[in-house]
């Protein structure tokens, strides 16, 4: 199915796998909305999407732990492109730690932006979607969301929740109102997401396991979104599970 013409709002679009998905979606003839709180970083892509992709890009800066920022986002989405066919939840921290050193401030954020920020955004689109029967909502989880991990007690807690959330929202919403609802569930990915981690422990014990391994890129996460817009309305993709070719777990 051809998403050319369609709209999508992405979240976290300021880098990495947010980024990525915006410029493949683009290049596919779409419309994308894009919002995170870097306006600088959104303009950039902005003229970059401009420049070399079929598809028109909106700025609308934004957090993803404010309700109301979500309520202009989908005021914002509507006037300019007249439609909200899809939403990609892929705002989220991981400041990995080790749950003895207490870093409770950064379990409180990774809650408000991880869980709390999926469930904003799902609150502020879905209206349109039941009104008009047909919508994508994409919520990017984590490999990390099946496999717990020494270090990751509350980043895959979150990421668990965003799992069966996701499945949970596709029983409700599918068969009654053709809202099809898909988790993205990467491994390791060449992102941004490691600068956020503090934990002196965690930075020199599973970080450098990771750097020994070829990672995934974020673009290779931008064609799995892909994938699952572009199939036809018969077909939710329910999970995309993706993993680094060398990493075990």
């Amino acid at each position: 199915m051809s998403i050319k013409g369609k709209t999508y709002v992405i979240t976290g679009a300021s880098s990495g796998i947010g980024e990525a998905t915006a410029l493949k979606l683009a290049k596919e003839g779409a419309n994308v909305v894009l919002t995170a709180r870097r306006e600088d970083r959104l303009k950039e892509l902005k003229s970059k999407i401009d420049k070399e992709n079929a598809g028109k890009a909106l700025v609308v800066p934004g957090d993803v732990t404010s309700k109301n920022d979500f309520k202009n986002l989908v005021e914002k989405t509507k006037a300019e492109f007249n439609s909200l066919d899809g939403l990609i939840n892929n705002a989220g921290l991981m400041p990995l730690s080790y749950v003895k050193n207490l870093h409770t401030e950064e379990w409180d954020t990774m809650v408000d932006v991880n869980i709390k920020g999926v469930l904003n955004g799902v609150a502020a689109v879905l209206p349109t979607m039941m009104e008009q029967k047909s919508g994508n909502i994409i919520n990017i989880s984590s490999s990390a969301g099946r496999k717990m991990y020494p270090g990751g007690a509350v980043y895959c807690a979150t990421k668990s929740a965003v799992r069966m959330f996701s499945e949970g929202l596709r029983q409700e919403l599918a068969p009654k109102f053709n809202i099809n609802v898909t988790s993205i569930e990467p491994g390791f990915v060449s992102t941004e997401l490691t600068d956020t981690i503090t934990d002196e422990e965690i930075k020199e014990g599973l970080l450098s396991n990771f750097k020994e391994m070829t990672p995934l890129e974020a673009e290779d996460i931008a064609e799995s979104i892909f994938y699952a817009l572009s199939q036809p309305k018969r077909a939710n993709i329910n999970d995309v599970y993706i993993m680094p070719t060398e990493q075990e777990q």
